[in-house]
């Protein structure tokens, strides 16, 4: 059944995440990337990539930001986004509190410091009575935000990227409690919300920290090797724009190979790589500077600290 959905703190994520919905609700992508077939070969898919139903989507969306300018920005986003994009309603902070009392699931999306005043100004508990609270924010657990909302607010965390506003995105969610009578329905909702942005799975909690560091950051990561590439090329006598279309279609085409066949990266680098050739060469300049060590380590680094952003800074 329809819903109204409410996105609380609309930047970067909440934009891309409710451009995605309302793009696909105008032009739905048809179901390819559904639940995969068991008898595929295991890999990072696995057989958790979900496939939405259309009725569980929204009709109705507000989005809230703090300043008038980030108004004037999201009408003009949004204006320009066509389809339903023009009928989302965009108000300031201060009607925070009417917004989630109008809405029935809401997605939480400031930043993490700013989580726990923002859910317990006055109004906003009986605002959260019965609803589905969805919250991007990393190193903000369930536990810390139970003690911020009502006991009949079903807190739930997903940790989408930003080609999610391209349906290209990656989403994790975190598993509801089968005791829940409630969890099927908004597990519906989840599904509904999130599969056609790009790829969707469940994964416990206890895995989001690691998860903010590859799905979350990870395409800011993924960018700088892009870039790093490109700029190889452009030194090498290729113009830009076709340093920058080669290297990103490579990527991109490698990645498939991953998602598409099963193969493990290093299967589809080791049948790139020649005795004697061009590529190994490359390969050992990468393992001389440290780039697997360097960039895996810098996965731990990112985790660690997702890990302590929902946390109060502490008093001196």
């Amino acid at each position: 059944m329809p819903y109204s959905l409410c996105v609380l703190g609309c930047g970067t994520m909440g934009i891309s995440v409710l451009s995605g919905v309302i793009d696909n609700i105008s032009s739905p992508l048809a179901a390819t990337n559904a639940l995969e077939d068991e008898s595929a070969p295991s890999t990072p898919m696995g057989s958790m990539i979900l496939e939405p139903k259309a009725d569980s989507l929204p009709d109705r969306f507000i989005a809230t930001v703090n300043r008038v300018e980030s108004v004037k920005k999201l009408k003009k986003v949004f204006r320009e986004l066509g389809g339903l994009g023009p009928t989302v309603q965009i108000r300031q902070g201060d009607e925070n509190v009417k917004s989630v009392a109008e809405s029935d699931v809401i997605l939480l999306c400031c930043k993490p410091q700013l989580a726990e005043s923002l859910l317990m100004v006055p109004g906003m508990s009986e605002a959260l009575e019965g609803k589905l609270l969805i919250s991007i924010l990393a190193g903000t657990t369930i536990s810390m935000m139970r003690g911020w909302v009502p006991a009949s607010c079903t807190v739930v965390r997903s940790m989408p990227n930003t080609p999610t506003k391209i349906r290209e995105g990656m989403t994790v969610l975190s598993t509801l409690p089968p005791s829940d009578p409630k969890s099927s329905v908004n597990r519906e909702i989840l599904i509904a919300l999130f599969t056609p942005l790009g790829k969707c799975r469940f994964l416990e909690e206890k895995h989001f920290d690691a998860v903010t560091a590859v799905c979350g950051s990870g395409p800011a990561f993924v960018c700088l090797v892009l870039e790093a590439m490109a700029d190889g090329g452009v030194m090498m006598g290729l113009p830009r724009s076709e340093a920058l279309e080669l290297a990103a279609q490579t990527m991109q085409g490698a990645a498939r190979m991953v998602l598409q066949t099963g193969m493990h990266p290093a299967a589809i680098k080791d049948s790139v790589t020649t005795p004697g050739g061009c590529t190994i060469a490359g390969l050992l300049v990468l393992e001389d500077g440290r780039v697997r060590s360097t960039v895996a380590r810098c996965i731990q680094a990112t985790a660690l600290h997702a890990g302590g952003l929902g946390r109060a800074p502490e008093k001196k």
